[in-house]
């Protein structure tokens, strides 16, 4: 059971001040307590009345100005103050959010503006006690736009396993990015970070000690150099010097053909869907379709998810025109209160189709070349919890026109849903939008897709539990998951091992999870987000 967990602490002091006052001519005396004066509700928010959210759109505390070096637009804020900004929250998530009526309409006076919108969100829970909503975040507009426009990060280059928050604190190399400073460095799949400079990592509970890791880790400026002491596979314990940079996010990695007796099989790490996965996806199904692979084993153990359409680019490169043409890959619905109309574009719900042809992402247009395509009935897929979002809409989009999906890893992480991140005066936000489902109308997977040898629910997928294995590269074919798709291509049986277990801890919506205090509750959600964007034929 994933649960959740959300603290609000507020502090509040008043002075009291007592005078004493002298009468003139006499003993008497008199002391005068004046009564603090009740603050002053702000008259512009009236409980259960919403105003249009435009009226306070980027009407900021801080406003921009000039232009934006990433999108080269100009910033249209203007001067406002932070009720401003949280009556914009209230409003907008009244209109969009899926979930609206299970929102409290609480006094926007009490909360600071990010406060605020943490608390606009549903607190129902799902059949199995998780929280409904483990989606909503928030993080810097500059932060958003540089990954998901320029497909850059700013860090070392390495994905971290977060297996154990508190102390005893244990994370572990998931992969490096290529030409990286980790790779470069020597960082290796499996290893476990000990120390930071000076600081026991696994252990401390020193609140300074842990701020410094937080900042090592999450890292804002470049320039500092830090030792990462790192325990090898092997058991050695080597030291490194890394510096943070700005690091290219290559999101497919490992694309190539494993040779078997009976097949050519195609492998693919697909870690993102970002604008820049198009071409690499591109190019790895070309490879496929050239080398006549008989099977697909896509690993996307670590894909949080990103854009609907280039999951839709990718279900058509896996199945082809013949299985696709015509039919849903994913059809969104709002909250009651816009049955057709989409609240955020404006424009008519229409269903996501298989799309077959390329898209220019910076117009948001489709030219016109054709996807490659393999023409698969079947394809396996390795996953884990932290398999979100667009990977799942993946899943559910191919079982929806009933490709064969044979899971192997873990339960996924339970997201159905999806939004369009929104900014405000240099924050973006990200909040419930809609639900897909697939062409039979299914997208009730709100606890994940569960591998199993014998589906009984709809969410149950066929497939095999097997636990992430950290002693193999990525793509090597011993490998645990790798080696049981290849294992279930042969036999259909799957391993005899111990059931997966989800790590306790996964990155957060955008990478800065923090590692916490022993006292500290977690409060863990996804690294990236299903969004739609509606794409335009050039032609029309």
């Amino acid at each position: 059971m994933r649960i959740k967990h959300c603290f609000t602490l507020t502090i509040s002091s008043s002075a009291c001040l007592l005078l004493f006052g002298c009468g003139g001519g006499g003993s008497e005396s008199s002391s005068i307590t004046p009564v603090a004066p009740t603050p002053q509700a702000d008259e512009r928010w009236t409980r259960g009345l919403f105003e249009d959210a435009s009226l306070y759109k980027d009407r900021c505390v801080a406003p921009r100005s000039g232009v934006s070096e990433i999108t080269g637009e100009m910033y249209t804020d203007t001067a406002g103050d932070s009720m401003d900004e949280k009556l914009w929250l209230r409003s907008w998530t009244n209109t969009t959010y899926l979930w609206y009526n299970e929102v409290d309409d609480n006094d926007p006076a009490d909360f600071s503006i990010l406060s605020y919108f943490n608390q606009l969100k549903t607190d129902f829970r799902t059949d199995s006690g998780s929280f409904k909503d483990n989606f909503h975040f928030s993080q810097s507009t500059q932060e958003y736009l540089t990954r998901t426009q320029t497909s850059t990060s700013f860090g070392y280059g390495v994905s971290w396993e977060f297996v154990q928050a508190t102390a005893p604190r244990r994370i572990i190399v998931r992969y490096t990015e290529p030409g990286s400073p980790a790779e470069q460095a020597g960082f290796a799949r499996g290893d476990e970070l000990i120390a930071l400079n000076d600081i026991d990592f696994i252990n401390t509970e020193n609140s300074d000690e842990i701020d410094m890791i937080n900042e090592i880790l999450f890292p804002s400026n470049a320039g500092r150099e830090t030792q990462f002491t790192l325990r090898k596979t092997s058991g050695e314990q080597l030291d490194y010097q890394l510096s943070a940079q700005s690091v290219a996010i290559s999101p497919v990695h490992n694309a190539k053909v494993i040779s078997t007796e009976n097949a050519e099989i195609g492998y693919l790490q697909f870690n993102s869907h970002i604008q820049s996965a198009q071409s690499q996806l591109i190019s790895a199904f070309e490879l496929f379709d050239q080398s006549r692979i008989h099977a697909l084993v896509l690993d996307m153990r670590y894909n949080g998810g990103g854009l609907l359409a280039l999951a839709s680019q990718l279900a058509y490169m896996i199945t082809g025109a013949g299985q696709t043409d015509g039919l849903t890959f994913n059809k969104l619905t709002f909250n009651n209160k816009h049955p057709n109309i989409n609240p955020v574009t404006g424009g008519q719900v229409q269903p996501t189709l298989f799309y077959s042809r390329e898209i220019d992402y910076d117009r948001n247009v489709f030219t016109s070349t054709s996807l490659p395509s393999l023409g698969l009935a079947r394809v396996y897929i390795l996953t884990s919890a932290s398999t979100c979002s667009a990977s799942e809409a993946l899943i559910n989009g191919l079982r929806g026109i009933d490709i064969d999906v044979v899971l192997m890893g873990d339960t996924t992480c339970g997201k159905p849903y999806g939004f369009y991140p929104t900014d405000n005066c240099g924050t973006t936000y990200f909040t419930i939008q809609f639900q897909g489902s697939n062409q039979k109308g299914f997208g009730e997977y709100a606890d994940g897709f569960i591998p199993t040898p014998s589906p009984l629910f709809e969410a149950d997928v066929q497939g095999c539990l097997v636990e992430d294995d950290f002693n193999h590269a990525l793509g090597n074919v011993n490998e645990g998951m790798l080696s049981a798709a290849l294992n279930h291509l042969q036999t259909g049986e799957c391993p005899v091992q111990t059931a997966a277990k989800s790590p306790i801890m996964r990155l957060s919506a955008n990478d800065s999870l923090k590692i916490q205090t022993s006292s500290s509750i977690l409060d863990a959600i996804i690294l990236e987000n299903a969004i739609n964007q509606p794409i335009r034929d050039p032609n029309d």
